[in-house]
């Protein structure tokens, strides 16, 4: 699946930080342990890009900010910590293709650090975590502005429309802190409006109300003297329309500042029209060729719960590019058997070369799901559209799957097997059976 695949809102304190905080980290351990817990869901969720939204780097009043240059670095030694350097690459191809959809959708996108970039606490806080969770990922800095929070949300889509376009899979850390006047001894004075933000805020991401947050009173805002709302309106402009279960993690404010965690776990949905075990072979190759990685299904439909043989078959404007599969099940599941065969066949099917990146958009897939073998006696037991059929001799097996374009008479099916196991047309074989559900 490209597009978002993961959000979460995360707090910058640098006393978070061991190395800065000097034991006063213990005072906001639940912060700590949500954080290693959110840098776990991030790596599950396999990010090609992540974004990071900051209210402390460099900014433009009315306009979005995104870093251009090549790659952006960081430390945090003006906070007392040493040996903590960070670096990360820029994704220019998904900066360009935000360029271009935030120039769409009318929503005013400034460049930011050309030439090299200087990451701040709101994003090296967090990362000293979440960068544990993720190699080899891209980092695209963001900044918001000062225009409506309609605009922001207007961003938002456009960030998920640009990981679409450009086919990566995303995640999206909003960076930010809540109210700053909790206590008396808060940063930024008391308020006693500031934990009625922080509640309303909470309450809302947790129940998923987005109209609630966007609709916030503008005095309450002001009051409660926060520093992560554009962020997180951002975050929910990317997710608008997916299927997402939001998990607060964490809540406290020791330190008279409010300091949420929270996940936002995006569901796969297959394409319209499309069976759930095709767009999972379909997701998997994309994945895996892009990427190296493969998707970890978590609710299996009754059709990838059993255990069955499975073939899947790639088609490039309707001839066959690759199909591998198991005459029996050697998976726990389906799901499983569908991942594994997906991947060798676009990666180890000895006709054809390795699945590139740029012809994924011209393929298409089909899952063929195998009944168990039966022996047979003759080929008078075979059909060719119904049936398809195994040959055995020896160690030497050859299939071939009913029901393929250009193989009509069960001589014809037999035939090929054979030439598929070497096995010679005067040589005595075993001969099985097999019906398939096919999905394309």
């Amino acid at each position: 699946m490209a597009g978002i695949v993961f959000g979460c809102i995360v707090p910058h304190p640098p006393v978070l930080v061991p190395e800065v905080g000097g034991g006063r980290e213990v005072e906001i351990s639940a912060t700590t342990r949500a954080m290693k817990k959110l840098t776990e869901e991030l790596a599950a969720s396999r990010p090609e890009v992540i974004f990071v939204i900051s209210p402390h780097g460099t900014s433009h009043y009315q306009a979005m900010g995104v870093v251009t240059a090549k790659s952006s670095k960081g430390d945090l030694r003006s906070w007392g910590a040493t040996g903590l350097d960070f670096h990360f690459s820029n994704d220019l191809a998904v900066v360009a293709a935000l360029q271009e959809e935030a120039q769409k959708l009318g929503v005013p996108l400034k460049p930011i650090g050309q030439k090299g970039y200087d990451l701040d606490h709101g994003v090296l806080v967090p990362f000293y975590f979440l960068s544990r969770g993720v190699t080899k990922v891209s980092l695209v800095p963001l900044t918001f502005c000062w225009l409506p929070l309609s605009a922001h949300f207007t961003f938002g889509q456009a960030i998920r429309r640009a990981t679409e376009r450009v086919g990566k899979r995303a995640a999206l850390v909003a960076s930010g802190d809540l109210s700053h006047r909790l206590l008396p001894s808060a940063p930024a004075g008391y308020d006693p409006l500031g934990e009625v933000f922080d509640h309303k805020l909470t309450d809302a991401i947790a129940s998923s109300d987005t109209q609630a947050i966007l609709n916030l009173d503008e005095e309450l805002i002001e009051h409660a003297g926060e520093c992560g709302l554009r962020s997180i309106v951002i975050l929910l402009g990317a997710l608008e329309g997916l299927s997402v279960k939001p998990k607060v993690l964490s809540y406290e404010g020791p330190f008279g500042v409010g300091y949420l965690v929270a996940s936002f776990k995006v569901e796969a949905q297959p394409e319209e029209g499309m069976h759930p075990l095709v767009s999972l072979a379909k997701e998997t190759i994309e994945s895996y060729v892009r990427a190296d990685l493969v998707p970890t299904p978590k609710v299996l439909i009754p059709e990838m719960a059993e255990r069955a043989g499975v073939f899947v078959s790639i088609k490039k404007h309707g001839e066959l590019r690759g199909c591998i599969g198991t005459f029996e099940p050697t998976k726990p599941n389906v799901a499983e058997e569908v991942i594994a065969n997906a991947v060798n066949s676009a990666t180890k099917d000895p006709r054809f070369p390795l699945v590139r990146v740029d012809e994924l958009s011209e393929l298409a897939y089909s899952v063929d799901v195998l009944s168990k073998p039966e022996p047979i006696d003759s080929m008078e037991q075979l059909d060719a559209k119904r049936y398809g059929v195994i040959v055995e001799r020896g160690g030497r097996r050859g299939l071939l799957l009913p029901d393929l374009e250009g193989v009509d008479t069960v001589e014809q099916q037999v035939d090929i097997a054979r030439r598929k196991a070497g096995i010679l047309p005067n040589e005595e074989v075993k001969l099985y059976r097999f019906e398939v559900k096919r999905y394309k």
